[in-house]
């Protein structure tokens, strides 16, 4: 399985991929659950973070993505 920062990249570059169909599930500390955002959300990858465009912008660290899917097919989880 690849690292979770090579995939976003893949899915961001790789000619061959839609990131319209990809969803990052990651886990948010302060309301203690996994929240969906669609791949499109991410603005950009800055070492060990995503920045996330929702209503105010969030730098989410990489380690808190749990899984990504693909049209509702898990692609990637991390293992616990």
């Amino acid at each position: 399985m690849h690292p979770i920062k090579e995939l976003l990249n893949k899915i961001k570059w790789d000619k061959k991929e839609n990131p319209e169909q990809y969803s990052i599930f990651y886990f948010d500390r302060i309301l203690k659950k996994l929240i969906e955002i669609s791949y499109n959300k991410i603005k950009k990858i800055e070492g060990s973070f995503m920045v996330v465009d929702n209503e105010d912008e969030s730098n989410v660290p990489l380690h808190r993505i749990k899984k990504v899917t693909k049209d509702n097919v898990v692609v990637w989880e991390r293992k616990v």
